[in-house]
């Protein structure tokens, strides 16, 4: 029931998100970011639990803006960021403003965007937040339970990734087929 939970959810972000023309039908492989996801869970899920009863959008959300900034920082200069390590970037960014402002910094200060561009990319990244949200809420998985706490790391990480994907496609890297 759980990877079907996991596919599930997996699928609905790609589709929305393919729908919104914020990724390509083929996503893009980082595994330089990909591989940062253990250090990244390790420090955000105890920020993202401790918001998650009473923002539990901005728990799930968060998240994603961090796939994004840590996208623009590999663009920008991987050979100054790889070293850091993912819970270090991921602390130095969320300290920057605090957690609480965590989508404004990485908006603003890491992608450079004016304000219409980041109304537009905050719009996605909660429409997103809220479709697994429901999907938590739906999945027939008691609140509370091991299930439940797996479910949301899986969550946290299939929203990190897609932050990586999304920023990567407006950065113009796209998957396509070469001929």
């Amino acid at each position: 029931m759980i990877k079907e939970i996991e596919k599930n959810i997996k699928d609905d972000l790609y589709k929305f998100l393919l729908s919104q023309k914020q990724v390509d039908e083929k996503l893009p492989e980082c595994p330089d970011l990909e591989e940062l996801w253990p250090d990244v869970e390790e420090a955000y899920v105890p920020d993202g639990v401790r918001e998650f009863t009473d923002y539990p959008v901005v728990s799930l959300g968060w998240v994603m803006f961090v796939g994004m900034a840590f996208a623009k920082y590999w663009d920008e200069d991987w050979t100054a960021y790889s070293n850091v390590g993912g819970k270090k970037l991921y602390e130095d960014l969320r300290d920057v403003d605090g957690y609480d402002n965590l989508d404004d910094t990485v908006l603003y200060k890491v992608l450079g965007l004016d304000e219409a561009e980041a109304d537009k990319v905050s719009a996605i990244v909660g429409e997103c937040a809220q479709r697994i949200l429901h999907s938590l809420h739906t999945c027939g998985v008691e609140p509370g339970s091991k299930d439940a706490a797996l479910l949301y790391v899986y969550s946290l990480k299939q929203l990190y990734l897609f932050g990586i994907y999304t920023e990567l496609n407006a950065l113009g890297y796209h998957m396509t087929k070469m001929g």
